[in-house]
């Protein structure tokens, strides 16, 4: 089985440590800069449980040096998938499956979903449905990250929290493709349930995500800071109250109230979120495929969001003036 890493950074580089040192498939990595140099010349190195180990990888800058793969872990954020899909194009070929795992919603999110909708792009996440063209909706195995991870420095990836990737086909079934998949993830120490309903399970996480990571930007407040004050809190809680009605009207049940999903933010503490770091950091933040495609998705279902409509304008304009929006 072949596996090609696209996107070795904290999660895809977890990823790909984690294959490696199973050596159960032929993986690759593609990288770029120092990242690429440090594991072609001494390994990628991972810190997990307190406890550095290195695994030699096939670590490649050019996907021709590679090939056709069984599976293409993309493991961009969602806003770079479109300016890589050149990149990465002569890594498919006719049964090639891609992994989804990027936050919010994703580009393929209508693929044999039954109902009004089915087939439509999203053109938050893929403007004129480029992507969905360019890789093929069908060969989409969708996923839910929930590892936390860091690149301390280049080719080592240090291992905070978390195991779990949920898979899921678009259209519901256990295929062969997704059962392979899984249990390879799992021989190599990760947690790989398959969900008949991957698309609940987006909207779960997605439902802090399009709140929290906002309201944390704008104000520099820590997840907890966010939950304690009543302020901000009633904030988020409404945000979400507008996501649930427009995930609702799609078919998506909630398996958990909004106030305890709130509650359990706060418990995680003073954690910034990933949109307040990248704001920190310069970096561009994910503000289309968390908070726009949700707008999106309220006037394809004809929700009304006017909490969201008020906060998405502040975060979209703070990260122009910061040069971090991607959009």
């Amino acid at each position: 089985m072949k596996i090609a890493i696209f996107g070795a950074g904290a999660i895809g580089g977890y990823v790909a440590a984690k294959l490696a040192a199973a050596g159960r498939v032929d993986l690759s990595v593609l990288a770029r800069g120092a990242h690429l140099d440090a594991m072609r010349g001494s390994g990628l190195r991972l810190i997990e449980d307190g406890v550095e180990k290195t695994v030699p990888v096939k670590a490649a800058s050019d996907a021709d040096e590679l090939g056709t793969q069984d599976y293409v872990v993309l493991a961009l954020k969602a806003h770079s998938v479109g300016p890589a899909l050149s990149q990465f194009a002569p890594l498919i070929g006719e049964n090639t499956a891609v992994v989804t795992m990027q936050n919010g919603v994703p580009w393929w999110y209508f693929y044999r979903l039954k109902g009004p909708f089915e087939g439509r792009r999203i053109e938050a996440v893929d403007p004129g449905g480029t992507i969905w063209d360019a890789i093929g909706s069908q060969r989409v195995i969708g996923s839910v990250v929930y590892p936390a991870a860091e690149v301390d420095a280049p080719g080592l990836i240090r291992h905070i929290d978390g195991r779990r990737f949920s898979l899921g086909e678009p259209s519901g079934e256990k295929s062969e493709r997704i059962t392979r998949l899984a249990e390879e993830f799992i021989a190599a120490g990760l947690q790989a349930p398959v969900r008949q309903d991957i698309r609940s399970e987006i909207w779960l996480k997605l439902w802090g995500n399009l709140s929290f990571n906002p309201i944390s930007a704008l104000t520099g407040s820590t997840l907890a800071a966010i939950v304690s004050d009543e302020g901000t809190r009633t904030l988020a809680r409404n945000m979400m109250l507008e996501a649930q009605t427009i995930a609702e009207a799609l078919g998506v049940s909630f398996p958990v109230p909004v106030d305890q999903r709130i509650k359990g933010a706060g418990d995680v503490g003073a954690h910034k979120t990933s949109m307040l770091q990248d704001l920190e950091r310069g970096r561009p933040m994910e503000i289309d495929a968390l908070v726009t495609a949700v707008q999106e998705l309220g006037r394809l279902t004809g929700k009304a969001t006017p909490t969201i409509d008020a906060v998405l304008p502040l975060v979209r304009r703070l990260a122009i003036e910061r040069g971090c929006y991607p959009g």
